[in-house]
């Protein structure tokens, strides 16, 4: 056992939403967690440390969106060794993080209480250039009334094949969102398909859901698709909505500390995204 003082122990967890925007969708996992660590010094947020010969801050993420992906909702979460108003941790946190890098919510974790058993489905956008409006109904349909689908996808211990159905709850046109880009000689047709999947093992993702309608349907979009999640959350089975994962701990009353006021930042309830995210070209 290394020689040494014990660690500080954690006195305040605290839960993050973050947002993963622009040209930073293409950032990796492990590249978002080490800017998160300089932020977290720079803006001088007492974390906890673990014991050990190479101690490492004690934040952890729940539900990452793959590389290449927007996100309105993505989480973490920070054990402090001093008390510090969430507010307060908010402003400094997206100060000293790059433009992209967004934190949209924090708050005081509930004791006892995981977040990641929150994070019961994805809500997600899938921007397709090039795509007829009637020719994405009529896939999506055909998805959708399909008992099962199975696709296949290659992971590290190679190529599997599992039922991407199931795991869709919702999937269809976003409304008012299918138009053209371009000018009046180079019309492109737009449409943004609008879907809520259950976190299941193996994990749908978006592509998954592509790859069904592209087997049912024949359904292949002539551009990369351009996808974003919008929410991370519970879901309601009777409205199939999703709930905010963090709405539990704001019952937890706020400590004081030595809080500056805050930037007004506002949280961003789940589902909402600015309207330059969703379909936003880098």
């Amino acid at each position: 056992m290394p020689e040494g003082p014990a660690p500080v122990p954690v006195t305040q967890r605290l839960r993050v939403r973050y947002a993963k925007r622009g040209r930073l969708r293409f950032t990796s996992h492990r590249d978002i967690s080490r800017a998160v660590e300089r932020a977290v010094r720079r803006a001088g947020i007492p974390v906890a440390h673990s014991a050990g010969f190479t101690p490492h801050p004690k934040i952890s993420y729940a539900g990452a969106a793959a590389t290449g992906v927007a996100s309105e909702a993505e989480y973490l979460e920070i054990g402090l060794t001093a008390t510090r108003d969430p507010a307060w941790v908010r402003t400094a946190l997206d100060e000293a993080l790059p433009s992209g890098l967004d934190i949209l919510d924090v708050v005081v974790a509930r004791a006892g209480t995981s977040i990641a058993d929150r994070l019961e489905a994805s809500e997600w956008t899938i921007r397709l250039d090039g795509v007829a409006p009637d020719t994405a109904v009529e896939a999506t349909e055909a998805f959708m009334a399909a008992a099962e689908v199975e696709v296949e996808r290659l992971t590290k211990k190679g190529l599997r094949r599992f039922d991407a159905r199931s795991a869709v709850s919702t999937c269809g046109i976003q409304p008012g969102e299918s138009d053209r880009r371009g000018s009046d000689e180079t019309a492109v047709p737009c449409v943004i398909l609008r879907m809520v999947v259950r976190q299941t093992t193996p994990a749908v993702r978006p592509d998954d859901v592509l790859a069904g309608l592209r087997q049912v349907a024949g359904f292949a979009p002539p551009s990369p698709p351009l996808v974003t999640r919008l929410a991370q959350g519970p879901l309601n089975a009777d409205t199939g909505e999703l709930t905010d994962p963090l709405d539990p701990d704001r019952e937890t009353e706020p400590p004081g500390g030595d809080a500056t006021a805050g930037h007004g930042l506002a949280s961003m309830p789940a589902g909402a995204v600015s309207a330059d995210v969703v379909g936003a070209h880098p």
